[in-house]
């Protein structure tokens, strides 16, 4: 836990809270979603705006203490807080098959409604949720549903496609086979028989048999398609017509839809983008810091919104982002130095884009250029991304990318001169190519980075391109060989100030695994420099007035459920290279312990291990191995179910690989296995 968040009694809050454990929601069809709520205790005769969590990560244990530190403050605020597990999940009923289906959409607007009815709701519901449950809020407030006034969402995408943890650029991502691994492993899990008594057994067989293999269907959408559409808001974003709070954090893999939110939102829709330091969590327990009140954020958001406080916060700028200074790069980084910067809206005018071109030396301001720069080519090891971190950091150590110089001497390098001055960026960097392969299908990776006077490097931000993907994602074409072409390649949005002394490095490089699946057959990059960019969009100190700091209040919190640590955390992150058999291999361990719930005494294990290994430069020999073990236990009762997923190629299909075995103590009560093969396609 964070060691800046105070933990506040429930004796401290505006209004004592009581909490139900445990109730259902009735839907149409019979099914009874498993829920939790906090609400004041004079709800009933003075009722409140409730406020929704809709996700499928087991609101009994494992997302209990993270809910017990957030809930009950809302709660003690004014509102009436529920979370809701998915049909399918936790104690809910039913199966849950797919992340996003109709289904969980139109059970969200019955949860609504129901919500609305109820007498300690006054008729006004909004709705907060880090991933999936920032994905539904997104989602459901498309729909428009009676009731639903305000959302916050936190580390979500509007774009499911070119935008999610699937695919990037029309790349492959490897966290689409590592998030595929973890739901494998976590909608294999059984309902606790404390609250659904003797039928727990055939829910949980029902789930086993019945939730399938999420990846393969992910692997046989390559393209941008229907799939995808549904459930991305982007496709018509001014279906959305609720106040929208946006959140995440530059080493999540989600920051750019923040973005495109307060750009691209109707005019009239009120709006609030926040970009942190953080990873995949919640801005209050934010990892690198610093941690933020956020939860005094989500109130002042709710009190303007659907309670009607006039309060100002619809007067502050519309985005806020953490201005990164440099940093030595190093994985352990708890605080990340800089300062929060705000736009009055974005896109901004007072950002500047500066283009810079690629030379045989290095990057040139464009009156500067040379206009007879060699062509420059590069085959990439296979090894270049072993450093790279995930696609999206979970643990923010050791998960993230690290000192570059090993990576560069895979790739093109074209560095800045000294800076005599510092330069700070705000926003999405964009790279024009003039290049040249060898391959009909072939990946682009682009990196740029902050060249420290001691020659370390840390990377800033980067993009992937597919480069039959050049002019769509739904409709890709195959390159052909030693043919010119001119590409963009869209870097993430960042914030980050370069200090005097320091350079800028662009690299490309033609693989970026594991990050991304590479391309079939090895590639030979050719760039033509004298018609390619750098565009930069630079934010000129002088011409801005930041808010003094701080801006956010320290975080704040409620003390959770008691819990005892059985087993510690341990988070690894390991590469070993054989040289003598040519084996390249990354290990990451996610290890959350095992923890009870003194409360319930109910033990909660979970361990998961991801494996990435090659040989040589054989783009056919890559292969991705999750290994996951989820535990219940209370007194002589324990449940657990192993899962293991195996993706492996050939240059024309992928192969998928997966086993899941169940055990009610020592017997084995469910075995199944999958064997499927799917094509690539430009991929």
């Amino acid at each position: 836990m964070n060691p800046e968040l105070r933990l506040r009694s429930w004796d401290e809050l505006p209004r004592p809270v009581e909490e139900v454990e445990h109730f259902t929601i009735p839907l149409a069809d019979g099914t009874r979603l498993a829920a939790r709520r906090w609400l004041p205790e004079d709800a009933e005769t003075s009722p409140v705006p409730a406020i929704l969590e809709y996700i499928p990560y087991r609101k009994r244990d494992k997302t209990a203490p993270r809910d017990g530190l957030s809930h009950p403050y809302v709660a003690g605020h004014g509102y009436a807080c529920v979370r809701v597990d998915l049909r399918g999940s936790g104690e809910s009923d039913g199966v849950l098959t797919d992340e996003y289906l109709q289904q969980e959409l139109d059970d969200g607007l019955e949860v609504i409604a129901w919500l609305v009815r109820q007498p300690w709701c006054d008729g006004h519901v909004g709705m907060i949720g880090k991933s999936w449950g920032g994905f539904n809020g997104l989602q459901i407030a498309a729909l428009q549903p009676a009731g639903l006034g305000a959302i916050v969402t936190v580390c979500s995408t509007d774009d499911r496609y070119a935008d999610d943890v699937h695919y990037m650029g029309g790349c492959l991502l490897s966290d689409n086979l590592s998030w595929a691994a973890s739901m494998f492993a976590n909608t294999s899990c059984p309902p606790d028989p404390a609250l659904v008594g003797e039928r727990w057994r055939d829910m949980w067989r029902e789930r086993l048999h019945g939730s399938g293999l999420w990846l393969e269907t992910w692997l046989q959408h390559q393209h941008k398609d229907d799939y995808w559409r549904h459930g991305s808001v982007s496709e018509d974003i001014s279906a959305v017509q609720v106040p929208v709070m946006a959140v995440s954090g530059w080493a999540d893999g989600y920051s750019n839809s923040v973005f495109r939110l307060m750009s691209d939102l109707d005019e009239h829709v009120p709006r609030r983008g926040l970009v942190g330091p953080w990873s995949h969590r919640y801005p209050h327990l934010g990892v690198p810091g610093p941690a933020i009140g956020f939860l005094q954020e989500c109130v002042r958001w709710w009190d303007r919104w659907l309670k009607g406080v006039d309060n100002g916060i619809d007067a502050e700028p519309s985005l806020l982002a953490w201005m990164q200074d440099p940093v030595v790069p190093e994985l352990d980084i708890r605080q990340r130095p800089g300062r929060w910067v705000a736009e009055e809206r974005w896109p901004s005018p007072g950002i500047e884009q500066h283009e810079l071109a690629l030379g045989d030396a290095g990057l040139f301001h464009i009156d500067a250029a040379p206009s007879d720069a060699r062509a420059r080519t590069i085959t990439s090891p296979l090894s270049l991304g072993l450093y790279a971190g995930k696609w999206a950091s979970f643990t923010a150590t050791p998960d993230l990318p690290v000192d570059q110089r090993e990576e560069d001497g895979g790739s093109l390098n074209f560095d800045s001169i000294v800076l005599d001055d510092p330069l700070e960026i705000l926003g999405a960097p964009e790279v024009e190519l003039d290049l040249t392969v060898d391959q009909p299908v072939a990946m682009v990776a682009v990196r740029l980075s902050d060249v420290l006077p001691d020659g370390r490097i840390n990377r800033v931000t980067y993009g992937l391109l597919n480069l039959c993907h050049r002019d769509s994602h739904a409709e890709p074409t195959p390159l052909v060989p030693g043919e010119r072409y001119r590409v963009r390649v869209a870097l993430n949005e960042v914030a980050h100030h370069f200090a005097a002394g320091h350079r800028l490095r662009l690299q490309i490089s033609t693989t970026y695994w594991p990050v991304a699946w590479p391309s079939p057959r090895p590639v030979r990059l050719t760039v033509h420099p004298a018609r390619s960019r750098l565009h930069l969009p630079v934010r000129p100190r002088a011409s801005v007035a930041d808010p003094e700091e701080p801006v956010f209040e320290p975080p704040e919190g409620t003390v959770p459920p008691k819990t005892t640590q059985l087993r510690e955390r341990d988070y690894g992150w390991r590469v070993i290279r054989d040289l003598v058999t040519g084996e390249s291999v990354l290990e990451t361990v996610k290890d959350e312990g095992a923890f009870r719930l003194d409360d319930i005494d109910l033990e909660v294990h979970s361990r998961t291990t991801e494996t990435y290994r090659f040989h040589d430069d054989d783009p056919t020999s890559v292969r991705g191995e999750v290994h996951a073990v989820r535990r219940f236990v209370r007194g002589d009762w324990s449940a657990e179910t192993v899962t293991d997923t195996v993706l492996t190629c050939t240059a024309e299909t992928f192969r998928i690989r997966a086993q899941l075995d169940a055990y009610e103590g020592e017997t084995r009560l469910a075995a199944k296995s999958w064997d499927r093969e799917i094509r690539r396609r430009l991929l």
